[in-house]
């Protein structure tokens, strides 16, 4: 049972004691936090902050608390009560508000929820506004409002509909000729808000949703991170069922994986990748992912013409890079597509629409289509070290050792080899180095791993 408060929000695990897991008091202290902070950003009469959560247990005792907060210090709300971290990004944008509020603790098992914290934009916080709350929360004053000058709360249940309109509207999205295909899709949405979402999507697409663990009651029915091993029962549904394939999402609808025809997983990075393409062939241009990605966007962008950059782990590094080198899509390799043409911000609706568009206008089944990409696997270990070892020296003398190969070093050390890389990043929270590799076979992957962890205990002198 844990709280971790950092620059990208408020994460914990409910009940147990203030300080030590999100209670009450901590929901209170950090909306507080963040409503003051939004109140520094601009001097003005009327502050409007749009809240949604997804379908968490906890999630609509946190969220009362957190908007009422927020009307103790004379903010209007704008309620979306059930939504997707999209949506209310979304809503953020379209309803010109100060900022936004997203209740959800992602993939995380249903006793943990957390404060997503958004800008004027709808999108995450960087650096240095998410301190900026911290030190808010610890050392600041915080005032509330006269009893004339409370904020009010209104409820808007139609920024799902909003959302799925404004994707309806992108020229990419093919609508009739998705129509047209006659798609059947099973949709596990892990019983949260992609049960709401994903369905009224598809129904607006002209495709048969098989609604698989779609009632938004918070209660998982598996491990909610979209990986092969908590996926069964999609798999099996998907052959059952005749599909054309299935789509899964996280409980607040910002990581999405497919599985094809066949009941195998189309690869979770691969969502960013096919996705890309059909977005690369229709608009040329750049492309970002993370430094943990894989190399398969790199080489769909240079088969386009564009450049591929790769930013620091975590979503606001990606927009940021984003922005710089104009790319026209980009995302994590974890399932989270990002299209400006929306909106900066990891976005499973949008990636669902785009995706169908890509299968309607090929006319192949899915696992046609990923055999066009090239087949890259990834191992993802750590190696743990006594806490009086100096992670970063380590990583100097790795970067040192292989300064003949193309290395990076804005998030840790990544070193690309001509048929592989390996990425090595040190926790903030504890004394390990992250050690992920990606090669052409799991065995090669596995091994480049190995080797690269003997060289740094031989390093470390463990």
């Amino acid at each position: 049972m844990t709280l971790i408060k950092s620059i990208s929000g408020i994460r914990g695990t409910i009940g147990g004691t203030q300080g030590e897991n999100l209670t009450p008091i901590d929901a209170v202290k950090y909306a507080a936090a963040y409503g003051t902070w939004v109140k520094q950003q601009r001097n003005k009469e009327n502050y409007k902050v749009v809240v949604g959560r997804d379908a968490r247990i906890s999630g609509e005792m946190i969220q009362q608390l957190v908007m009422n907060t927020l009307v103790g210090m004379g903010i209007t709300v704008i309620d979306l009560n059930l939504s997707t971290t999209p949506t209310v990004e979304v809503a953020v944008a379209l309803e010109h508000a100060d900022g936004g509020i997203i209740l959800t603790a992602s993939h995380n098992p249903k006793q943990w929820n957390a404060l997503k914290l958004l800008n004027n934009k709808g999108e995450f916080l960087n650096a240095e506004a998410g301190q900026q709350i911290l030190d808010i929360a610890e050392n600041g004053t915080i005032a509330f409002a006269e009893v004339d000058n409370l904020g009010e709360i209104h409820k808007n249940d139609a920024y799902i509909d909003l959302h799925i309109d404004e994707i309806l509207n992108l020229p990419l999205v093919k609508a009739d000729a998705i129509k047209r295909s006659k798609f059947k899709v099973v949709v596990d949405a892990v019983n949260s808000t992609g049960g709401i979402a994903v369905p009224l999507l598809l129904e607006a697409l002209g495709v048969e949703p098989v609604k698989l663990h779609c009632t938004p009651n918070g209660q998982f029915p598996h491990n909610p991170e979209p990986l092969k091993e908590h996926l069964g029962d999609l798999m099996e549904s998907v052959v059952k069922n005749h599909a054309d394939f299935g789509i899964v999402v996280d409980p607040d609808v910002d990581r999405l994986a497919f599985v094809d025809e066949k009941g195998e997983m189309f690869g979770e990075e691969y969502t960013l990748v096919a996705v890309a393409d059909y977005v690369l062939q229709n608009t040329p241009g750049n492309t970002v992912s993370n430094m943990s990605s894989s190399r398969a966007l790199r080489d769909v962008t240079e088969k386009h013409g564009g450049t591929y950059t790769a930013s620091a782990v975590g979503e606001v590094n990606v927009v940021e890079l984003m922005k710089e080198t104009n790319a026209v899509i980009g995302g994590e390799g974890n399932g989270g597509i990002i299209y400006p043409e929306l909106h900066y911000g990891r976005d499973s609706l949008v990636g669902i629409a785009l995706f169908l568009s890509f299968l309607a206008e090929e006319k192949i089944a899915v696992s046609e289509l990923r055999k066009k990409y090239t087949a890259y696997f990834m191992s993802k270990k750590k190696i743990e070290l006594t806490p009086q070892l100096d992670v970063d020296a380590i990583l100097k003398a790795m970067e040192t050792k292989y300064a003949s190969e193309e290395i990076n070093t804005i998030d840790g050390v990544k070193i690309d080899f001509a048929e592989n890389w390996v990425h090595l990043r040190k926790s903030n929270t504890e004394p390990i180095i992250r050690v992920y590799t990606e090669a052409k076979s799991q065995e090669e992957a596995d091994a480049l791993a190995d080797r690269i962890i003997g060289e740094i205990k031989n390093v470390a002198g463990i």
